[in-house]
């Protein structure tokens, strides 16, 4: 599969799995420890608008910031030394544009992957790559696209037999969607799209066409 970019203001299905289907997630803490990961690296970048964590995959569905909306990161010039003996610090004086970068969306979700794999190399005392590469992206294009998307990351437990109904099912956004409480998550809009909570649950009770091959994923079928 061709690597496409991940845009600016677009949506997009990520979705990767352990390098040769092995398991990503052990216990709770795992899981627990890769959302809150998620957080540190992905909210900078994009908005989340659905997900799911199984045993050796995961799906999310993202909206990428504009790039006005991305903040810039600091970076000290490597090799900038101050030799006047002054104590001046020289990165003050130089222009915004060559001390200041973006947050890269690509970069930021391989800090993601990096940074969780490094933890879970550490804890189990394994080597190598934990994640396929690289990871894998699908432009959503379409409303009808993004409810089918949503569907798909919920029902994901569902299909792989972990669970019957969506509600037992505890590392997806789908409990998130029906909760009052507060939530990064972008609820509100999604439920909007389904026009409201009445009809989001309906969508999900059903069993829906797939009708976006474009949009399917035969190689996590059989994970």
């Amino acid at each position: 599969m061709k690597t496409i970019p991940l845009t600016y203001g677009n949506f997009f299905h990520i979705y990767n799995r352990g390098i040769n289907g092995c398991n990503l997630f052990h216990d709770s803490d795992n899981y627990e420890h890769f959302l809150h990961l998620y957080g540190n690296h992905i909210t900078s970048v994009a908005e989340t608008y659905a997900w799911v964590l199984m045993k050796n995959h995961f799906h999310f569905l993202v909206r990428i910031k504009n790039e006005e909306q991305i903040p810039f990161m600091s970076q000290t010039p490597e090799g900038l030394k101050n030799t006047s003996g002054s104590g001046e610090n020289l990165s003050a004086s130089l222009k915004p544009e060559s001390v200041l970068k973006k947050y890269k969306p690509a970069t930021q979700f391989s800090h993601l992957f990096n940074a969780y794999a490094k933890a879970i190399n550490n804890r189990f005392h394994r080597t190598g790559s934990l994640f396929e590469h690289p990871f894998r992206r699908v432009e959503a294009k379409s409303r009808e696209q993004l409810l089918y998307l949503i569907y798909y990351i919920h029902h994901n437990p569902i299909h792989h037999g972990f669970c019957n109904h969506f509600l037992e099912y505890p590392w997806s956004s789908y409990l998130t969607m029906l909760s009052p409480k507060q939530t990064k998550l972008k609820r509100d809009e999604v439920l909007k799209w389904f026009q409201d909570k009445a009809y989001f649950k309906e969508y999900h009770s059903k069993e829906q066409i797939e009708k976006f091959e474009e949009l399917k994923i035969d190689y996590l079928d059989d994970c």
